[in-house]
C-alpha cells in the first residue's frame, strides 16, 4: 500500500523559514507528478507548487521568489522550502502525488496526512 508521509511543519515568526518534506513508501512503480497545497481556515485548499517528472515547476503566484519546491526521485520524496514566511502563509500543508504501483502503469493519486505551518506576525 503506498503511503505519503509529511514532516517539518511548526511555528516560525514572519520572516523566518522552514522546509517540507513528503516520503512516499510503498510498492511503487513510478511517482509522477508531486506537489505541495494548503488549506487556511475557512478558505479553500489551493495548490502552491507542482514538479513534473520531467523537472517542471509551477508556482502559485502568491509563493513565487520565496517557495522552492524539489525532489529526490532515488527517495521518492519531494521538498517545498519555505523563506520569508509571511503570516498568510499560515495553513495546513498537504502533499500530493500521482503514482504507479499496478503493473498497468496507470497514476492513482494520492494524498499527505497534512503539517500545520504556523507563521505569527
Amino acid at each position: 500500500q503506498v503511503q505519503l508521509v509529511e514532516s517539518g511543519g511548526g511555528l516560525v515568526q514572519a520572516g523566518g523559514s522552514l522546509r517540507l518534506s513528503c516520503a512516499a513508501s510503498g510498492t511503487i512503480l513510478r511517482v509522477y507528478r508531486m506537489a505541495w497545497y494548503r488549506q487556511a481556515p475557512g478558505k479553500q485548499r489551493e495548490l502552491v507548487a507542482t514538479i513534473h517528472s520531467d523537472g517542471g515547476i509551477d508556482y502559485v503566484d502568491s509563493v513565487k521568489g520565496r517557495f522552492t519546491i524539489s525532489r529526490d526521485n532515488a527517495k521518492n520524496t519531494v521538498y517545498l522550502q519555505m523563506n520569508s514566511l509571511k503570516s498568510e502563509d499560515t495553513a495546513v500543508y498537504y502533499c500530493n502525488a500521482g503514482i504507479a504501483w499496478a503493473h498497468d502503469w496507470r497514476e492513482y493519486d494520492y494524498w499527505g496526512q497534512g503539517t500545520q505551518v504556523t507563521v505569527s506576525s
